[in-house]
């Protein structure tokens, strides 16, 4: 029998340390600014042992005792391989060299890999690089990050000069916008002429289309999430821009070489200048600030400040003051616990505000949201088939809807205020990505979400609980009748919400070049943007949920084909989606948002939903580079009165979004035609945007008056345009110090005059109501000197 023991117990004894595995782990960096490197492979030569460098660098892969060849890989950057004896836990770093010989390439980006990544289970996801966005024709010579986006499929506008963008039929404040973390309520500088985003300081932007990985809510249609650069940690450099309309400067260097690196910059339009020149008294500018700084405390620490400012100012002659903006600022921690386990705690301030002077009637309207974000996120490699991401999060908010000011002592307005909102958004999250097998990869993750609407305010209390109810005699809704007011104090909370949020992506690999994909995610939102207008504004206010605005709840099923073509120089990628959104409201006809204290009065609650098929084919490599993308889809909501009574918005039925498009068509190209001249064009279609025309009229004391239709049965004529750009490059010497590019484009080559918008009045001559065509832009030639010192 002890012979037996003893035969067992060297078996098992063998076992465990044959099985006995070791961990190597590091960072990955280019070796020319010290950046980190986000998305780099990092793997075990002829093993299946791999890992690729999160956001900040770090990566951890784990293998049983041996000898191995280390590889790191990185699109346009040459492969390092070193020889590593795993017998311990290893700590390496690595920077990577551009590889010289892909310079005369223009790679187009898309996701990690830069190509469709295959294996992975997250879908509905692009990243694209600065580089990528700035070979693209852009409006009045400026580089716009936003606008790049609205070229992908199932991504698209409200038109020219209109803020934000639309995602799989959702609506502007159904995207969650991150710079570093911070929230941005606004993209937009001018109305959508120019982006908030500077492309000289940003390092990549990823936007989420579906299958949301669950470290992120509160938005049920996408995540557009923006890093700006750290900084270069090897020596000081000046870049910037000088155009007809706007110019720029960003400086970034080490303030300790390898340790620490900091990056400013700054951006200022000046067309209102030329217009004073020509006595024109109207102006209409923005400037914006750019700052970050990071040091590295110790190889497991790193500390990073970053911030940005940025203002919109318009005034109109003597009598019309505005201005807006976005200011954030974040600290952030990186602590490596041990080679397995990495952190990340941040602390986050965000802030926009409106001030609006009319100084005709001496008044002056002030809005903001505020916000206080602190977050732990921690990123646990399990083992080579597992990793584990978790951590929680909360954000207080403030929500000023407006504060009317006196703007002088003879001003006949009264100062008062709307009520503040205030309300607490908290969460935990986990989520794992497990490799099943060879073939089969499974990203799993939940999101508990909890949502609390505080005190410091009072609410209105309306006979049967109805804050707005159908008058049958008239034919229209009203507010219901209130019966009292109960007030809360701030630290009381008036009610809470929570919910569940699955996430769920399964990645099949068919083959090492194509994979099918399936995801389905759980989203709730329980912030809300006032506005009945067709595009957002400035002016529009965000509510939080509360005892008459349910959260929205969102679920979207999407199923997709993947595949690459002759090595990854071409790659195709289909995905069909259904999306549906309870508790989105709506308006009534004629309802009034501005300075509205009850707001509950104006809205009835319905449900969305969203669905369509879009198309990506790319060429990635070689001197003609660029994309088609094609989107079929439909999006539509439907409004019943519920417990208000009546009809509801177009009877109960059907009708189609504002940003429902049908047919969404870009073509995106790139050529490079030698070392000093390259060439870009993009073309989009787009089937015009639902509007409510009249369909008859009638005439009362001998006005004529307009009747309308159904809502959003009819469109505004079809968006299409050509852009163009040719860039030169007069010094291509390698070793130059200063590197100077000259930036030709033409913006609607062709002149189309697309419809902003069609009015409809009276022609105070004929007294006929007649229809007006609004168009922002003809054709806009702009030339832009970029320079690097």
């Amino acid at each position: 029998m002890s012979t037996k023991l003893s035969i067992c117990f060297l078996l098992v004894t063998t076992l465990m340390f044959a099985q006995e595995k070791f961990t190597v782990s590091g960072s990955v960096k280019d070796f020319a600014n010290g950046e980190s490197v986000f998305g780099a492979s990092v793997y075990l030569e002829n093993t299946s042992a791999g890992a690729v460098t999160n956001a900040y660098g770090f990566y951890s892969l784990t293998a049983p005792e041996g000898t191995y060849n280390l590889v790191v890989s990185y699109l346009g950057y040459n492969t390092v391989k070193v020889e590593i004896k795993l017998n311990k836990n290893l700590n390496l770093s690595f920077e990577l060299e551009e590889d010289t010989t892909s310079l005369d390439e223009v790679v187009i980006t898309a996701e990690e890999s830069e190509k469709s990544n295959i294996r992975d289970p997250q879908m509905s996801v692009a990243l694209i690089k600065t580089s990528t966005i700035k070979q693209m024709p852009a409006v009045l010579g400026e580089v716009d990050l936003v606008k790049s986006i609205q070229l992908l499929p199932g991504v698209t506008n409200n038109g020219e000069g209109s803020n934000g963008f639309n995602v799989r039929g959702g609506a502007t404040d159904q995207n969650l916008v991150l710079l570093d973390e911070a929230i941005i309520f606004n993209e937009s500088h001018l109305f959508g002429f120019f982006s908030v985003f500077n492309a000289d300081v940003v390092k990549d932007m990823k936007l989420y289309k579906g299958n949301i990985p669950s470290n992120f809510g509160g938005r049920v249609s996408s995540v557009l999430d923006i890093r700006q650069k750290d900084g270069n940690s090897k020596e000081f450099h000046l870049n910037g821009g000088i155009g007809l309309i706007s110019s720029r400067l960003a400086a970034e260097g080490p303030m300790i070489k390898d340790k620490g690196s900091f990056i400013v910059a700054g951006r200022s339009s000046y067309a209102h200048l030329f217009l004073q020149l020509s006595g024109e008294e109207n102006t209409a500018y923005f400037y914006d600030l750019n700052v970050k700084g990071n040091y590295e405390i110790n190889t497991n620490n790193r500390l990073y400040v970053s911030g940005y400012f940025g203002r919109d100012v318009l005034n109109f002659s003597d009598a019309f003051h505005n201005s807006y903006g976005n200011s954030t600022f974040n600290l952030r921690w990186n602590h490596v616990f041990s080679d397995k386990l990495f952190s990340n705690a941040s602390f986050i301030y965000g802030k926009y505000n409106y001030d609006l002077i009319l100084d005709f009637i001496g008044l002056d309207w002030v809005s903001s949201i505020s916000n206080f974000n602190g977050k732990y996120d921690f990123k646990f490699y399990l083992n080579n088939k597992t990793t584990i991401d978790f951590g929680a999060s909360a954000i207080t908010y403030t929500f000023n809807p407006g504060e009317v000011r006196p703007t002088d002592e003879d001003s006949a307005i009264n100062p008062g205020n709307l009520d503040k909102r205030r309300a607490i958004e908290s969460a935990l999250y986990l989520n794992a990505d497990h490799k099943l097998s060879d073939k089969l990869n499974l990203q799993l993750g939940l999101r508990f979400s909890m949502f609390n609407r505080m005190g410091g305010q009072a609410i209105a209390t309306y006979a049967n609980n109805q804050p707005v109810v159908y008058n049958e005699t008239l034919g229209f809704y009203e507010s219901g009748t209130k019966t009292g007011e109960i007030e809360y104090d701030k630290g009381k909370s008036i009610i809470d919400f929570s919910n569940f949020e699955p996430r769920l992506g399964l990645a099949y690999e068919l083959n090492e070049s194509a994979s099918i994909k399936m995801g389905y995610s759980r989203i709730s939102q329980y912030l809300h943007l006032l506005s009945n207008t067709a595009n957002t504004t400035p002016l529009d206010v965000w509510t939080p949920s509360g005892p008459f605005i349910k959260p929205q709840i969102s679920n979207q099923y999407s199923a997709g084909y993947f595949k690459e073509f002759r090595g990854g120089k071409y790659s195709l990628e289909t995905e069909a989606y259904f999306k549906t959104v309870d508790n989105r409201i709506d308006y009534v006809d004629g309802s009034s948002l501005i300075a509205n204290n009850h707001i509950e009065t104006e809205i009835l609650s319905g449900e969305s939903r969203a669905y369509g098929l879009e198309f990506l084919l790319r060429k990635n490599k070689g001197k003609f580079t660029g994309w088609l993308a094609y989107t079929i889809s439909k999006s539509e909501q439907k409004t019943p009165g519920g417990n208000a009574g009546g009809p509801g918005i177009n009877y109960g039925k059907w009708y189609n979004t504002a940003y429902d498009r049908t047919h969404d068509v870009s073509l995106t190209g790139s050529y490079k035609l030698n070392d000093k001249w390259s060439f870009s064009s993009n073309f989009i279609y787009q089937t015009g945007r639902p509007v409510t025309y009249p369909n008859g009229q009638y005439e009362y004391e001998g006005i004529s008056v307009p009747i309308y239709g159904p809502r959003n049965t009819s469109r505004l004529p079809s968006y299409h345009r050509l852009d163009l750009a040719a860039t030169l490059n007069p010094n291509r010497k390698p070793d130059a110090r200063w590197k100077g590019e000259w930036v030709f484009s033409i913006y609607n080559a062709y002149n189309r005059r697309n419809a902003a918008s069609i009015s409809f009045g009276q022609n105070l001559e004929t007294g006929v109501n007649e229809a007006t065509r609004t168009a922002i832009f003809g054709i806009v030639p702009s030339v832009t000197y970029n320079f690097k010192f």
